[in-house]
Formats: C-alpha cells, sequence, structure tokens
C-alpha cells in the first residue's frame, strides 16, 4: 500500500475516532452526574452479589446519618479524603514497595475509587478494570462534591454478606437507625470495611474489636468535627 493511501486512510479514521471518543464520554457523564443528586438504585456490586441470603439495602441522606459513622469510615479507609483529587499518591507508592516484597497485596484504593469501582464496574486487579476505574474516579471528582461522595460510599459499601450501606447494617446489626450509631459502633463498622465476608460487625473477632480501637484513636488524632467541616 502506497504512503499516500495510509495517509489518507489515517486522515479519514480520525473524525470517527474523535466521534467515538466523544460518545463514550457523554455516556460516561451520563452515568455519573445524576447522582450528584439522584441515589443509585443498585450498584454493579450488588447484582453481582450472591442473591442468597437476600441483599439488603436502605438508602440513607446525608443528614441521616452519623457524623461518627461518616468520620469513622475516613479515618479507617481514606484519611486524606478531602485533601486529595480521587488518588492518594503516597499511599500507591506504599502499596507498590509493599506489594513487591510480600505476597499479600496492599490496597491503596481512595473512597472515591471505591465509589466507581462499586458503582460500574467488577470486582478484580486487571489493569483493564484499573483504568476504566481511574477514568470514573476523575470523573466523580469532577463531577461531585466531597460530601456527595462519602454519601453515597456509605449507601452503596458491603458491610456483611448482601448487606449494602450504613442503613441496612445498622438496622440489621445494631437495631437502631443509621442516625443514631455512636462512636464505638461506628468504628466498629468502619473495622469490617475491607471484608465483611470474613469480618462480622454482629460478631467481632478480637481482630474487628482490635482494629476498632485503632480507628477511634484515629478519629481523636484528626479532630472529628472539624475535619468534616472541611467536605
Amino acid at each position: 500500500m502506497a504512503r499516500w493511501q495510509i495517509r489518507d486512510r489515517a486522515e479519514r479514521a480520525w473524525p470517527v475516532l474523535w466521534k467515538g471518543v466523544a460518545v463514550l464520554w457523554l455516556a460516561s457523564l451520563l452515568l455519573v452526574l445524576p447522582l450528584r443528586w439522584l441515589a443509585p438504585p443498585t450498584t454493579a456490586f450488588m447484582l453481582q452479589s450472591d442473591p442468597d441470603p437476600a441483599r439488603h439495602h436502605d438508602w440513607v441522606d446525608w443528614e441521616d446519618i452519623s457524623p461518627h459513622i461518616a468520620i469513622a469510615v475516613v479515618a479507617a479507609e481514606d484519611q486524606k479524603f478531602p485533601e486529595h483529587f480521587g488518588f492518594d499518591v503516597g499511599a500507591i507508592r506504599s502499596a507498590i514497595a509493599h506489594n513487591k516484597e510480600r505476597e499479600l497485596p496492599l490496597g491503596a484504593s481512595t473512597i472515591s475509587q471505591q465509589v466507581a469501582k462499586n458503582l460500574y464496574l467488577w470486582p478484580g486487579r486487571s489493569l483493564v478494570r484499573k483504568a476504566i476505574e481511574a477514568y470514573l474516579t476523575v470523573l466523580i471528582e469532577v463531577a461531585w462534591p466531597k460530601q456527595r461522595i462519602l454519601e453515597i460510599y456509605l449507601n452503596v459499601a458491603e458491610l456483611g454478606p448482601g448487606v449494602f450501606g450504613v442503613g441496612a447494617a445498622s438496622e440489621l446489626y445494631l437495631d437502631k437507625p443509621a442516625v443514631a450509631v455512636d462512636p464505638d459502633e461506628a468504628a466498629l463498622l468502619a473495622a469490617v470495611l475491607p471484608n465483611p465476608h470474613l469480618m462480622s460487625v454482629a460478631r467481632p473477632s478480637t481482630y474487628v474489636i482490635d482494629r476498632a480501637d485503632e480507628i477511634r484513636e484515629q478519629v481523636r488524632a484528626l479532630g472529628a468535627t472539624a475535619y468534616l467541616h472541611d467536605l
């Protein structure tokens, strides 16, 4: 094939490529932007979860979530949440260094990344999934305020097998609404987030109890009330 033919095909392909990119961007924007105001009816992780036991999920607005839960989750999962733009570079570097030397991988996902993953994607560590997650994370950070990101995370994170969100978890495990959860109970909820299928709020192991103690110390170090005002 002559060079002029290759150049001609490339010139004709560029408009098609840019149209494809524009369509994908618009589609992703339509997936993300409405959730700034609307509660997601479900999530990708909920749809992929085992329906036996039955899934539990009750949306709770920000005003009806105890601030103790919000700060405990931030302390446990992403202490730089108010400051970063979706990614904690320091945590990523630490995880890379850690994972080179140990078989058990250390995660570095922020709350924003976990929201992107839980809402739209699937479990796994493939480069394709991580690339899509990174793109959606940036879009979420641009489209939603920090408080909204945290509000959605508190409503979609799995806190027990088939139990999604602090509303359902508070009622099921603590026999009270999310707004009435105290600091000790909030730390217990946050402590199971890394693996709610192995860790239990209802029957906390010694590890979970110790982790909850650590979270309470981290909350005190952050200065809970002032910290939440930064969102």
